[in-house]
């Protein structure tokens, strides 16, 4: 059986990944498998740092394989003493900590299901997840505890030193037994409060499909010093910055606290790391924070994911770390389904495309007929899953050369006097002026065009009429002469969701409050 971290090549990829060589990665099988085990328990007879948690304030920490190990262990041995059971639900909102990751290992290991909460979520956002989920318990720290100390049915425990204490009573080492097909996280994808997503629910197992994005989306092999800044709250900062990692051995390194740009950079630096992944707008964040030129690295693989990177800062990707970074799409409910293969010698990397199929895959653009599009068409992304086309709610398109592309939300396409403008088009041409920082397209209502395009920009210094002209003179003159915004609002900043990601539904929400309470009342 081959080993599938020997090959880095993109035509290796598509001759050697089975799901017998992804099974063969590992200690399990496709009846016993523990995903706490695999990560940390197989690597740590080694003393090699397994998370180096880059905190906000400056520390840097190291954790071994070993430590979380032993920890994990006396956290499964603490559930069992409060009556903890299999499949129960244990809810964990914390910053990357040592108590963090012996609560995600130590709940998989005993058989419950972890339940990472994102550590910014207000009273609501808590109690929406915990109401879905069930939890029975939910380990945070007191500032939160206090906040979340009314959830019904929850008992709320406080991550101090006390009992960081109370663990260290319990044995270290913890018998794992627990199927392949046992349930093992509920991973919540960053909506509102008011239409909570679904719960995504794993098994034990998914940390061997896992791997396909691990390889081929953020190039991990052994030897790797691995980074990734997101929450381990979210799918990419738990699955791809942490689980992945790790089970291949990987020191990975973690970002705990508010997200500040150059403390990322002096991280990548004193660390040497390799192997970056990260949201698009982390890269954007480094971009302007205009402190990149100040340290010297040693990356040979960059990737990203949440959305598109524009096209200033791809360039400023390549001007300070000397490669291209490499796009990896998928949505928490689907998993990763195109990469750009990073490490790659014999795939080229083509800024703006989303990359093409991982190993096995079927996807395709379809018109609303469920047709193929022709290169260059756009239409709605699918793949192909459980013998039906399964959509994921995007529009793209292809290119002559099987790329994909991403061309915005089925629900962010923007229909003007018969013309469909993508809003990640024109918010790619609006970014390429020097004094545009951040930028978001919406469609707003017209009598006369149906819909034209609203533009919000973050703007470097002042805003002015001759910005917004000029603004839109640019996007008529990268585009076409009818797709630009015909209104502009300078904002402080733009909405984001929890992960990260430009949330262009609180805008449009904003823009109908608006127009409704401007209607004259009957």
């Amino acid at each position: 059986m081959p080993n599938l971290t020997q090959y880095t090549s993109y035509a290796d990829a598509q001759t050697q990944c089975s799901p017998a060589a992804l099974w063969a990665l590992f200690d399990g099988n496709r009846n016993e498998l523990n995903i706490a085990h695999e990560c940390i328990d197989r690597h740590a007879s080694a003393e090699q740092a397994a998370i180096i948690l880059i905190h906000a304030d400056g520390r840097d920490e190291k954790l071994t394989f070993r430590e979380i190990a032993e920890a994990s262990s006396r956290f499964a041995h603490w559930l069992q003493a409060r009556g903890i059971h299999a499949s129960d639900r244990v809810a964990i909102m914390l910053e990357p900590s040592r108590v963090f990751y012996a609560a995600l290992f130590g709940a998989i290991k005993l058989g419950a299901v972890a339940v990472p909460l994102f550590t910014l979520f207000g009273p609501d956002g808590v109690r929406a997840r915990v109401d879905d989920c069930q939890p029975r318990l939910l380990i945070t720290n007191a500032e939160k505890a206090a906040q979340t100390g009314d959830v019904a049915g929850v008992d709320v425990i406080v991550a101090d030193a006390s009992f960081e204490r109370e663990l260290a009573r319990f044995p270290r080492q913890f018998t794992v037994k627990t199927t392949a097909d046992a349930l093992a996280i509920f991973q919540y994808t960053s909506g509102t409060t008011r239409e909570l997503p679904e719960a995504v629910k794993h098994t034990q197992r998914s940390i061997v499909t896992l791997m396909v994005a691990a390889l081929y989306g953020a190039g991990l092999r052994p030897g790797d010093r691995f980074l990734c800044p997101s929450s381990p709250a979210w799918g990419h900062g738990l699955w791809h910055g942490t689980l992945a990692p790790l089970a291949l051995g990987i020191t990975t390194g973690a970002y705990a606290g508010k997200f500040d740009a150059e403390r990322l950079l002096k991280a990548l630096h004193d660390h040497a790391f390799t192997n970056l992944a990260a949201a698009a707008t982390h890269y954007r964040m480094l971009r302007i924070s205009g402190a990149a030129q100040r340290y010297r690295y040693h990356l040979t693989k960059l990737s990203f994911t949440g959305e598109p990177l524009d096209t200033e800062t791809a360039q400023f990707v390549v001007n300070n770390f000397g490669i291209e970074a490499c796009s990896m799409y998928g949505t928490t409910e689907i998993g990763v389904i195109l990469v750009s293969y990073p490490g790659a010698p014999d795939f080229e990397v083509k800024r703006g495309a989303l990359g093409k199929p991982i190993p096995g895959a079927r996807v395709e653009v379809q018109d609303a007929s469920g047709a193929p599009c022709a290169p260059g068409v756009t239409g709605e992304l699918k793949v192909w899953r459980h013998a039906q086309w399964i959509p994921t709610k995007d529009l793209g398109r292809i290119d002559e050369a099987g790329y994909f592309y991403h061309a915005g939300r089925a629900d962010d396409v923007i229909i003007s006097a018969g013309w469909t403008m993508s809003a990640v088009e024109i918010e790619d041409a609006m970014m390429k002026h020097p004094d545009v920082l951040e930028a978001a397209a919406i469609a707003v209502p017209d009598a006369l065009r149906g819909q034209v395009v609203k533009a919000f920009v973050v703007a470097r210094g002042g805003s002015d009429a001759g910005l917004a002209k000029a603004i839109q003179d640019q996007v008529k003159n990268r585009l076409s002469q009818h797709e630009y915004p015909r209104h502009i609002e300078f904002v402080r900043e733009l909405p984001k969701t929890p992960a990260g990601k430009l949330n262009r539904k609180r805008l449009r929400e904003r823009e109908a409050a608006i127009r409704e309470s401007s209607l004259p009342t009957q």
